[in-house]
């Protein structure tokens, strides 16, 4: 349950995990590699913003959308650069249609990958009927 310290909402690890259903060990990543910068307590517990949660949604939803963890970091240190979003926004427009004609691409191999199957499988169905075809006539 996310901690209310004055007026700003602060989040334990174990909210971010339960919320997002990721592993404490992928939030604690996500420090180390510096896309989010949680506070510790007097005990040295972490304690995460609101601005953490929002990176990591935003993580989060690049990664359904299969961009690396490099581009989301790009997107972030964006938002620190300008806050008016408009860079980060055309740059992840920018990063989407790239993403965008690399699916594309896969989805044409994949396609061809599928009707070379249906070949040898038709091809192989073939040679199996005439395999028990002679058999039968053998017998």
């Amino acid at each position: 349950m996310p901690v209310k310290k004055s007026e700003n909402i602060e989040y334990l690890i174990s909210d971010l995990v339960e919320e997002f259903g990721i592993s404490q060990r992928t939030i604690r990543y996500y420090e180390e590699l510096g896309l989010i910068h949680p506070r510790r307590t007097a005990g040295n517990h972490r304690v995460y913003t609101k601005r953490d949660r929002a990176r990591i949604k935003m993580i989060l939803r690049g990664k359904h959308l299969g961009f690396s963890l490099q581009d989301a970091a790009t997107l972030i240190n964006l938002y620190d650069i300008d806050p008016t979003q408009i860079k980060q926004y055309s740059e992840g427009i920018n990063l989407a249609y790239l993403h965008l004609k690399e699916v594309q691409e896969r989805k044409k191999e994949l396609d061809l990958l599928e009707k070379d199957l249906y070949d040898a499988i038709a091809e192989a169905e073939g040679f199996y009927q005439s395999l028990k075809q002679k058999e039968e006539n053998d017998v």
